[in-house]
């Protein structure tokens, strides 16, 4: 029995190192060991304690193992810091996340670069894998190969990491093209209340889905003979709604529009992916979209991610909680144009480079340099709105902003229905926020942060201001099991640290 469970020990640490894109001389030399001794615990033939394996865990970052044997991921703050420097912003979490499943529609090779290295990548990556996708970290790591089988085996889905992503929602628009029966898990990811896939059912329905909900899975069919006849009105303009359209249209065989679509960042970039893959779409950027499928796609395509535009976002937020001046790098402009504005009118000291454009040839990027400034309470309510809107991700971040600003802000969050309420969390921390109904908070500033230890949110936005707060915040705060921020963020407390942040990454043993 216990070399069963050395055994099944090694199998969890090699496919974590390998999900990094290491090699076992890499993950030696990051533990201070050898890289026989790396072989062995792999095989199985090394007795291995607990200290080592939450060693092991730290150094991969990886949910895998730390939460089988050695207990969440916590970051211990100590805040009222200044940051100064400069930081880059990665690429898109949403839109890598999207190209994963596209990459379903491709027979041929898929490379990605710079892929977001974060825990709902890997969980994608850990369900493409058991369904016959070889998955590959090349270049040092830094980007993605995937190579499909001539036949997916869905019956060895990956039920466990497929639960824990919403994204997995997305492979529905692929996978019709692929077979005529297929079954899948519930869609997971934050805890944000009710959201119904209706929207997602009604697009896809048009292209002959049916899907039953039974037992925790999707059971889906595909009826061949049913064909998009007139344009698809999607019945919500939601960023996943369209891609999974996309998704569909693109090995449609005809011309399908696609009205009442959302043109922000992720279905931009899942755009330029299918013209990389041979598929035409007229009117990227606008609210229709017309696909021209087409039916086999079998090609080599190397494709670049642009940045996202919320992380872009939350570190700007950072450097205005706390005071600092800092610089933020590799900015998705057109995407946070509505946010600088706003934040232009309550007083933000700021500036910017001319632009330049991202890799992928498409995306327009900036520098912005932030200063500490004495912000107003804006007048007008802070609310988003679909793009070219203020981003419904990035409202949280003005939680953070409106507390350290004179006067009160009212902000409506009404699409998510708990995501409100977790915004209150910073009354922890020393904020004054009035929870009016489960979408309206009244935030009163300025605010004189404190230290304190607590849970992190269930949600990814929540939890990040959370964390932004403990930096602004004297004293050594505690944010515990932050599983939900490595969902969204690649490595973010050391990239915090790197420009003048004091955050540590610890666990229970």
């Amino acid at each position: 029995m216990a070399d069963d469970y050395l055994v099944r020990i090694g199998k969890l640490i090699r496919d974590a190192r390998q999900h990094r894109g290491w090699t076992q001389s890499q993950l030696a030399e990051a533990l201070g060991t050898s890289q026989s001794a790396v072989n062995r615990i792999e095989r199985g033939n090394q007795n291995i304690s607990l200290e080592m394996i939450a060693r092991i865990g730290e150094a991969l970052d990886s949910e895998i193992v730390s939460l089988g044997y050695a207990g969440p991921m916590h970051l211990r703050v100590v805040g009222g810091r200044r940051l100064s420097g400069a930081i880059d912003v990665k690429t898109s979490k949403n839109a890598c996340v999207a190209l994963l499943c596209a990459s379903l529609l491709n027979k041929g090779r898929t490379v990605l670069r710079r892929v977001a290295r974060i825990e709902e990548v890997y969980r994608l990556l850990e369900v493409l894998s058991s369904i016959g996708v070889r998955t590959r970290w090349i270049n040092d790591g830094v980007d993605l190969e995937l190579v499909p089988p001539a036949e997916l085996d869905m019956d060895a889905i990956d039920a466990e990491a497929a639960v824990r992503t919403r994204s997995i929602i997305m492979f529905l628009g692929p996978l019709l093209h692929r077979m005529d029966g297929f079954k899948l898990p519930y869609a997971g990811g934050c805890d944000l209340g009710t959201r119904t896939i209706e929207p997602h059912m009604i697009a896809l329905r048009r292209f002959g889905l049916e899907v039953a909900a039974t037992e925790g899975q999707y059971h889906a069919r595909v009826d061949r003979a049913v064909r998009p006849g007139r344009p698809i009105v999607l019945t919500e303009r939601g960023d996943t709604v369209t891609e999974n359209a996309l998704l569909a249209a693109a090995r449609h065989d005809g011309v399908t529009v696609i009205r009442n679509a959302s043109s922000n960042y992720m279905v931009q970039d899942l755009c330029f992916f299918l013209e990389a893959l041979g598929v035409q779409v007229e009117g990227i950027g606008t609210t229709t979209l017309t696909v021209h499928g087409v039916p086999h796609i079998d090609v080599d395509v190397d494709y670049s991610p642009s940045e996202d535009p919320v992380e872009a976002m939350s570190l700007l937020a950072a450097a205005v909680v706390t005071e600092s001046e800092l610089t933020v790098r590799r900015v998705p402009i057109e995407f946070l144009e509505i946010e600088l504005a706003v934040l232009e009118e309550m007083g933000l000291d700021h500036d910017r480079t001319p632009e330049y454009f991202a890799d992928n040839g498409r995306t327009r990027l900036v520098d912005l340099t932030v200063r500490p400034s004495k912000l107003e309470a804006p007048i007008d309510k802070i609310h988003p709105m679909p793009f070219p809107g203020l981003n419904i991700d990035n409202v949280p971040f003005f939680a953070a902003i409106a507390a350290v600003a004179q006067g009160q802000t009212l902000i409506h969050d009404w699409v998510y229905d708990n995501r409100a309420i977790y915004l209150t969390d910073l009354n922890r921390l020393g904020g004054r926020l009035q929870l009016l109904d489960p979408h309206r908070v009244l935030v009163e500033g300025p605010t004189r942060w404190r230290a304190a230890e607590m849970m992190c949110p269930p949600a990814l936005r929540p939890a990040v201001v959370v964390l932004l707060a403990m930096m602004a915040a004297d004293g050594t705060s505690v944010l515990r099991n932050v599983y939900v921020i490595n969902r969204g963020y690649e490595d973010l407390a050391e990239r915090l640290n790197s420009v003048g942040a004091q955050i540590e990454i610890f666990r229970d043993i």
